[in-house]
């Protein structure tokens, strides 16, 4: 088990998560879900150990968690200039030398011969997401894997990550679209003030999904009446 307990985390004057807690089980894939700056990014960030925390501890298997425990898909992936495709793929590979790029690549079909900097911003998406995979650790934490990518890649991925969790993975995953993670998730967590508000089983989904969109149908009508 994946335990994450009391994770808080402030810039200055400002906390942006206060006491968050979850637990992922292996083999799953458990969704995070929030609006624009409820802290989803900060908290994969503190889970991972990007960011300090003021409070809080992670837990895998019964032991603290450690940065080679994960690996992190940032929203925006940065590579190196004048590294080819390959060559970032080689680098992330360091650690797991039996990571198969030409066998992956026949999924995503990217020129690894060529510059990284020149892809587009699908094909960059899609390279760090096979930079995350190529270390072969068993924590994933995915901020927005699906951003950028067309409708191709997102049923790949979406087999991906099925795969992913046949082999026992532990997979965090936020998206801004709602059926991504309906789609994809056992369970959602509900990231609101801070903290999280609710856990949500895939039995749960349909309630939620209700829940959330009368919520947003009234505030955008109350905006909409004074135009």
């Amino acid at each position: 088990m994946l335990t994450i307990q009391n994770i808080s985390v402030s810039y200055g004057d400002h906390q942006v998560l206060n006491g968050a807690s979850l637990e992922v089980a292996p083999g799953t894939i458990h969704g995070v879900l929030g609006m624009n700056g409820a802290g989803k990014t900060t908290f994969f960030e503190a889970v991972y150990g990007r960011v300090p925390r003021l409070s809080g501890d992670c837990t895998f298997e019964g032991r603290p968690l450690q940065r080679p425990d994960a690996a992190f898909l940032e929203t925006e992936s940065f590579f190196y200039p004048m590294l080819t495709g390959r060559e970032y793929l080689r680098l992330c590979a360091v650690s797991n030398p039996a990571f198969d790029i030409d066998g992956w690549n026949e999924l995503f079909h990217l020129p690894l011969g060529h510059l990284a900097e020149t892809y587009s911003s699908g094909m960059k998406q899609k390279l760090a997401l096979m930079g995350a995979l190529a270390p072969g650790r068993p924590i994933l934490i995915l901020d927005e894997p699906f951003n950028g990518i067309d409708l191709e890649s997102s049923e790949i991925l979406y087999q991906v990550l099925a795969h992913l969790c046949k082999q026992g993975r532990y997979i965090l995953l936020s998206s801004h679209i709602l059926e991504t993670l309906t789609n994809t998730c056992h369970s959602i967590s509900h990231l609101e003030g801070g903290r999280f508000i609710r856990t949500y089983s895939r039995e749960e989904f349909a309630q939620m999904q209700a829940y959330i969109r009368e919520k947003l149908k009234g505030r955008a009508r109350g905006k909409l009446e004074g135009l």
